[in-house]
């Protein structure tokens, strides 16, 4: 049931420009899968599945391309065991992570290539990562706080 999920789930994104959990369920639900707001949450983490900007500004859901699975698992693992806090201003992130792992948590961020953000930059403690938008980067903190919960 899953993998027939999944794959509706992929025909749908491809199909629509969907852009939030609860449309996304919707659609399952139309489509005879009955799922939850949780289920369908859980499908995101599981299919590496982002927002990024469509043509007419909106976001969307997109599948992540190009991460290989153990490295995109390595770069949630990293984030879950760094990550403190997370505030924007702006298109700024700041993310504070525990003492000495700013670095590798910048660094896992820079390899997931999420297209909102443009690039990181980081201390001994503290990443700052520029976004494209300020909508974008509530958006990016949206991503990881699923990331790290």
């Amino acid at each position: 049931m899953k993998i027939a999920r999944h794959e509706k789930i992929i025909e749908l994104i491809h199909q629509h420009d969907i852009d939030t959990q609860e449309e996304l369920a919707a659609r399952l639900n139309e489509a005879g899968f009955r799922v939850t707001q949780a289920t369908v949450s859980r499908d995101i983490r599981e299919l590496k599945m982002t927002k990024v900007a469509g043509k007419d500004g909106r976001s969307r859901y997109e599948i992540l391309k190009d991460v290989p699975q153990d490295l995109g698992d390595r770069y949630t693992r990293v984030l879950k065991d760094s990550i403190i806090s997370m505030d924007a201003g702006q298109n700024l992130v700041v993310i504070r992570t525990a003492p000495g792992m700013a670095m590798g948590a910048a660094t896992a961020l820079d390899g997931l290539n999420w297209p909102e953000l443009m690039g990181c930059i980081a201390g001994d403690d503290t990443i700052m990562c520029a976004a494209k938008t300020a909508g974008l980067a509530m958006g990016a903190i949206e991503k990881l706080r699923k990331i790290i919960e």
